[in-house]
């Protein structure tokens, strides 16, 4: 196994940039694609089954683009970097293209593109900052990712309700409904999604395979064009035979915690129509600086955890983290100012700190080096099942059982996040793979 060097603080930084553009493009999605499908005529309780672009394109995209991506080696252009390129060059083109939507049909259809884009970049990514750095780096560069996922959302949420306040036209938007001061978020994100991943792809380079890795992957290309078709396929079934117990422990916290998330982004700016009585851009605008306040927050404590988690331990301060978050949700719809109720949102931003490093950083010290990229996609998998349940289900449960309430559906949502914490206080970190 080559070793890997100490890297500098800047270095895990450069080496992270790019999460920027993709993190802006996944704020878009979650704060405006929602109420861009309602102002294109969708009605509340279509809106899970119209997310379904996530959950399917993540659950088929990001394993097969991990175990290709673990066969993969170019002395050009390296072994993950062709990937999250070319994802972030198709999410780029999509979000150009999605403010002109002419319907509600074609935005989703855009919407599908766009995820396979989006999770064609973020894969290869995780498995990219944990082939750089060494065992206890993977920490600190984990959570530098979950610094530039908040900085992201920061910018793609803050871009809407400023680009709200300065262009925002009193006689209304046009092309059926979609305000023409939203289409410069998205032109934005278009931009900011290939600047920053050439940063990162000119900055970093990476690690050449060993000579056994070469000799495979080389031997994998003298395969039959069919037997390489089927590979990533044969390899996602390996890695789930010989998957870490922790893994199949983390699985349960991420049914109850992602569900619980894909509710709370469909359902916040519904909630402010409700209970503030905002129309339908304002309401937008209120969502967006939610988002903006918890993606602050994390950016301010991203790496402010490491310490905090080297002290109590990955899985106490990540179970910690989902109390808060859920206690959070079950604050916001009782609250009726709109500053007052951004004061939650510091407890949501601590959540998603830890969410989006430290689960990522546990799996990947107890996965064999090789099949990394493979195994960040089945955990990617593990998210956007959840997803998918919650997309075929919440709404039958949205209409029949929470009268249509978005309020409810937000209590909803910190009850499942409660019950994620309870189960995070049950994982076994150290429960490893399977020899």
């Amino acid at each position: 196994m080559t070793k890997k060097p100490k890297l500098s603080f800047w270095d895990i930084w450069n080496m992270n940039v790019g999460f920027l553009g993709i993190q802006f493009s996944f704020g878009l999605q979650q704060t405006a694609i929602n109420p861009i499908f309602s102002f294109l005529g969708a009605l509340p309780e279509e809106l899970p089954i119209l997310n379904l672009a996530g959950p399917v394109t993540g659950l088929l995209v990001q394993p097969i683009i991990g175990a290709l991506s673990d066969k993969t080696w170019s002395p050009k252009w390296g072994r993950r970097k062709p990937y999250f390129l070319i994802g972030a060059l198709i999410g780029s083109l999509c979000l150009f293209a999605f403010p002109y939507s002419p319907s509600l049909w074609f935005a989703v259809g855009l919407l599908w593109i766009l995820d396979v884009g989006n999770n064609m970049a973020m894969e290869p990514y995780r498995a990219f900052v944990g082939d750089k750095l060494p065992e206890k780096q993977l920490t600190m560069g984990y959570q530098m990712q979950s610094l530039f996922v908040g900085a992201g959302i920061v910018l793609a949420n803050a871009s809407i309700f400023i680009f709200q306040d300065w262009f925002a036209d009193p006689s209304g938007g046009t092309n059926d409904g979609i305000p023409t001061w939203l289409y410069y978020s998205f032109f934005l994100g278009a931009i900011l999604s290939v600047v920053t991943i050439l940063w990162s792809v000119l900055k970093t380079p990476e690690i050449p395979p060993s000579e056994e890795e070469l000799n495979a992957i080389e031997a994998e290309r003298r395969e039959p064009f069919l037997t390489r078709l089927q590979t990533p396929f044969n390899e996602i079934v390996s890695a789930v035979k010989l998957m870490p117990k922790f893994m199949w422990q983390l699985s349960g916290v991420y049914l109850f915690q992602w569900y619980a998330l894909f509710v709370y982004w469909q359902y916040i700016a519904p909630l402010f129509h409700e209970s503030m009585g905002f129309d339908p851009g304002q309401a937008l605008g209120q969502a967006a600086k939610m988002s903006t306040t918890y993606n602050i927050t994390t950016i301010i404590v991203a790496l402010l955890l490491v310490p905090i988690t080297m002290r109590f331990g990955g899985k106490k301060t990540y179970a910690g983290s989902l109390f808060g978050t859920g206690a959070a949700l079950l604050a916001i719809p009782f609250i009726t100012d709109p500053i007052t109720v951004l004061f939650p949102m510091i407890l949501f931003g601590i959540g998603w700190a830890a969410m989006m490093g430290i689960p990522y950083s546990m799996v990947s010290k107890i996965v064999p080096q090789d099949r990394r990229g493979v195994y960040m996609g089945i955990l990617n998998m593990m998210i956007v099942i959840p997803m998918g349940i919650e997309t075929l289900t919440f709404g039958p449960i949205m209409k029949h059982l929470l009268g249509g309430s978005a309020t409810n559906a937000i209590l909803f949502g910190g009850v499942f996040f409660v019950i994620a914490a309870v189960l995070a206080m049950r994982l076994k970190p150290k429960a490893s793979i399977k020899s």
